[in-house]
């Protein structure tokens, strides 16, 4: 066996630092400033039309701030957007930047400007998130509950739904697009929170059989949603942001009182779709989890689950 010698630990420990310094860098550049995936679905959920086709992009969590998430980088995802084709797009909510290490803000004018060329023949319909609530563009700005986001949204005419329901026709079937208020709108303090989320109001407004997607920042109240409703879509968690065995689970659980924070979820024959977003959250990090446009093709010929 040979002897380890010092100049033998110093080589170790040099490339465990270039290791550790390119590890970061991916982490904290490459990845969350660079990567940008189209994660595709296609599933009939319960209670969907026969017959009844949908493609619908779904944009979550953009988090607009410098340099990450930039109004010129908003403006390229927007137009990757529109080249998916999609009938129907939804935006998530999350628009305000989620943490404080930027280098400057973009205001909402500025990213509305650049979602302002997405185009999609059945609409695009908005929600708000609990960062749009809780403060300005920036983290240390002050909130005027979301009134900054919501005029931006409606400039660039794009529905906003907050407890509203509204029917959406494609050809001759029709469905129903439910977007709820935040459930985290208000902070109360010690990690508490009061929503302004009404489920049963906004559901009440869906008048007919026709099937329900329903738009909701956070995944939270999934255990709450009826039946009735075929599809919920969120954003929020961004699927963890930090993808690694064990310690995700266990922080997710932590976070966000939930295991399954990613992905296509199905509990109970409900079926939920959780995108893992765009920008990020608490700081400027991604690992395994890349932003994403999701492109998700409702009514195909896949079994319900």
């Amino acid at each position: 066996m040979t002897l380890l010698t010092r100049r033998h630990i110093l080589q170790g420990a040099g490339v465990l630092t270039l290791a550790g310094a390119g590890f970061g860098t991916y982490a904290c550049a490459v990845e969350p400033g660079f990567r940008l995936d189209v994660t595709t679905y296609s599933l009939t959920p319960p209670h969907w039309t026969p017959g009844l086709q949908v493609k619908a992009a779904l944009v979550a969590d953009i988090h607009a701030c410098e340099p990450l998430m930039s109004a010129a980088r908003i403006r390229r995802i927007a137009e990757i957007t529109n080249s998916l084709d999609p009938d129907i797009i939804f935006l998530l909510g999350d628009f305000n930047a989620g943490h404080r290490f930027v280098t400057g803000p973009v205001y909402p004018a500025q990213w509305a400007e650049a979602l302002s060329v997405l185009r999609a023949p059945l609409g695009i319909y908005a929600i708000l998130g609990n960062h749009d609530w809780w403060h300005g563009a920036l983290p240390r700005m002050r909130s005027d509950d979301g009134e900054s986001v919501r005029r931006a949204l409606r400039h660039a005419d794009f529905k906003v739904l907050e407890n509203e329901a509204v029917s959406v026709v494609k050809g001759n079937q029709s469905f129903w697009v439910a977007g709820l208020g935040d459930q985290l709108a208000y902070p109360a303090g010690s990690r508490r929170f009061e929503g302004f989320d009404d489920l049963d109001g906004t559901l009440a407004q869906a008048s007919d059989g026709a099937p329900i997607l329903l738009l909701a920042h956070e995944p939270f109240v999934f255990h709450r949603v009826p039946d009735r409703v075929s599809l919920t879509l969120c954003g929020h968690t961004h699927g963890g942001q930090i993808n690694l065995p064990i310690v995700t689970e266990l922080f997710t659980e932590q976070e966000f009182g939930m295991t399954q924070v990613y992905g296509h979820i199905v509990q109970h024959r409900r079926h939920m779709i959780i995108s893992a977003g765009l920008g990020t959250s608490i700081a400027p990090v991604r690992l395994f989890r890349p932003p994403e446009i999701v492109l998700l093709t409702i009514g195909s010929e896949t079994a319900v689950a």
